[in-house]
């Protein structure tokens, strides 16, 4: 017969920082100890596709921004297969196409920007075609657990619309939270991102 295990305490929650630099992406915080540094450049100088700059900031429930927070992002390339083994698609997929990145807001403006090429549409659960988007996971101090959510791209409207995924957000008015603002500047295509981690405005998170 199992015994309950009711005499143990719930254990204290910790949250990601202050420290979350140091361990996961050093090279912000000025320490050089990794043989390969994870960075915000997704796509090297030889992947195919549109080259895109994706740039925001985190914001807190107070609506200021979060000047120490780290995102990682994951990615399909320009044909939308995954740099991993699991994703058996016939694509290619180029050797200088890591397709996720390690990224830290700057400590002064809490801008964090990710360098990377537009993704193409992937195939997800029962085969439903996916519209572009990236993958992104929040953590920084006053975090207990990692926030998953994703970021569409605003110059898709038709497969926006038929995205299985962001049809699972019933209220419309709340799906515009994962769209990122197409712009250029300097010849530069730059997509606009803020997170809102409270209040109004807050953008949609998913329990994965």
């Amino acid at each position: 017969m199992v015994q309950p295990l009711n005499y143990f305490k719930e254990t204290a929650s910790q949250t990601a920082g202050p420290y979350v630099h140091i361990g996961l992406a050093p090279a912000y915080a000025g320490f050089d100890i990794f043989e390969k540094n994870f960075s915000n450049v997704v796509a090297g100088p030889n992947t195919k596709g549109e080259r895109i700059k994706i740039e925001g900031r985190v914001f807190d429930g107070t609506g200021t921004p979060v000047r120490d927070v780290l995102l990682e992002s994951w990615q399909a390339n320009s044909e939308g297969k995954y740099n991993h083994p699991e994703d058996t698609q016939q694509k290619p997929v180029e050797e200088d196409f890591r397709g996720w990145g390690r990224i830290c807001s700057d400590f002064d403006s809490g801008i964090y920007t990710i360098e990377t090429i537009k993704p193409g549409q992937v195939p997800g659960r029962n085969g439903k075609i996916q519209a572009p988007h990236i993958s992104l996971w929040i953590v920084a101090r006053g975090i207990n657990i990692g926030l998953q959510t994703r970021l569409y791209f605003s110059d898709e409207t038709a497969a926006n619309a038929s995205d299985p995924v962001l049809n699972l957000v019933e209220q419309e008015s709340r799906r515009k939270t994962l769209i990122a603002e197409r712009s250029e500047r300097d010849g530069e295509i730059v997509y606009t991102f803020d997170i809102y981690l409270q209040g109004e405005n807050e953008t949609v998170f998913f329990d994965v």
